[in-house]
């Protein structure tokens, strides 16, 4: 079965309007376009059909913290509170289960290295009973609901209020230190997250079609986007919905727009050590190891468990570190995203592996039609 046929059956079978992906490795590539933009099929999908990239947004400010630090502008084990204020002197609660109000100082400060491995102690456990996590979740919004967050400073003061469920350092939670990432980009490179992601990440990989908002010359390549209902498909973001203006908060956890093809530049510039296709020097090697190597223990791998499925995480990023599925390679690195979409880079076979589909999901249960990609290109 082709990679075409593999995503054909689940179009035809109505769980998908579209999809898109790459299988790139030394024998060759292999691209697939298959369906529609959109429901009513008005416009075939194509090769540079724009998706709502939503979480491989993640690695792509991870990166652009590291090029600070390749910079020399950040150390790993800087106090963030440095540039960021608001979340200098974090509480937090005495036990991960205690209420909001029985507190106690964090042991240390949280550091740049904290940040980038998810373990600040603000994000997503497995238990989203947690009273501090359900503290979190008015500050951190649907990522994919980008026209919700307030400005950036205002989030910050925000998320500052908010107890941590963990002291930094002792776990790994989802998807707030991404978040937070992008906020400490935008502070220590004086610039706006958009602008230092265009200037040392997107520009450098030639990704010319990612970015926070798509504009009005760009929007018959967009897909809309849909989310599961109870009479199929449901339409949650047309083309010209929350992507066709800049969000008061550019979101660093999710919030990039991008084709299948930028996604694969990016993945082969990880893979060639920080080098772009033309030579250029991106990252150092030492930043993109450290983005590729898992830094977490087996008891904060079971905290965020729901998340991780058993394997690890990088910066930015998950690493397989167990071959539970036929498709886990130990050093295997990427994410998915809770709009359909899912990017790998195995070093070990030097392959880039990128699925866009536009029907998002409110669960951490992989979908099947996003297995069989993985199966399809292990």
């Amino acid at each position: 079965m082709s990679l075409r046929d593999t995503l054909q059956k689940h179009v035809d079978a109505g769980a998908l309007p579209g999809a898109v992906a790459v299988v790139a490795g030394p024998g060759g590539t292999e691209v697939a376009a298959v369906g529609s933009a959109d429901v009513e099929g008005t416009r075939p999908m194509t090769e540079d059909s724009l998706f709502r990239i939503a979480s491989l947004t993640k690695p792509i400010t991870a990166a652009a913290v590291l090029a600070l630090v390749d910079d020399g502008r950040l150390a790993l084990d800087d106090p963030i509170g440095r540039w960021l204020p608001e979340l200098a002197d974090p509480k937090v609660v005495r036990t991960p289960a205690s209420p909001v109000d029985d507190l106690v100082p964090a042991k240390r400060p949280i550091t740049v290295s904290d940040l980038l491995t998810s373990q600040a102690g603000w994000g997503f456990a497995s238990d989203f009973s947690l009273p501090a996590m359900q503290a979190l979740f008015p500050v951190q919004l649907d990522g994919r609901e980008v026209q919700h967050f307030p400005e950036t400073d205002v989030w910050v003061a925000r998320l500052g209020e908010v107890p941590l469920v963990y002291q930094p350092g002792e776990s790994w939670l989802y998807d707030t230190c991404s978040a937070v990432q992008g906020v400490l980009a935008a502070r220590v490179s004086g610039s706006s997250l958009p602008e230092f992601l265009e200037e040392r990440i997107l520009a450098p990989l030639g990704m010319a079609d990612t970015g926070f908002v798509v504009g009005a010359d760009r929007r018959d390549r967009f897909t809309s986007f849909y989310k599961a209902g109870p009479d199929g498909l449901e339409l949650a973001d047309a083309p010209d919905g929350q992507w066709s203006t800049m969000p008061a908060m550019p979101l660093g956890s999710g919030g990039l727009a991008g084709t299948v093809g930028d996604w694969v530049a990016f993945g082969r510039m990880l893979l060639a050590e920080g080098t772009a296709a033309d030579g250029k020097r991106v990252l150092t090697p030492e930043a993109v190891r450290l983005m590729t190597t898992d830094h977490t223990t087996a008891a904060q791998r079971e905290i965020g468990a729901l998340f991780l499925e058993g394997q690890g995480w990088g910066m930015g990023g998950s690493v397989d570190v167990a071959a539970l599925d036929p498709w886990n390679v130990p050093g295997r690195y990427g994410w998915v995203g809770g709009t359909g979409t899912s990017a790998h880079v195995v070093p070990a076979t030097g392959t880039v592996s990128v699925l866009f589909t536009q029907v998002g999901a409110d669960s951490p249960v992989v979908p099947a039609w996003m297995r069989d990609f993985w199966q399809y290109s292990a």
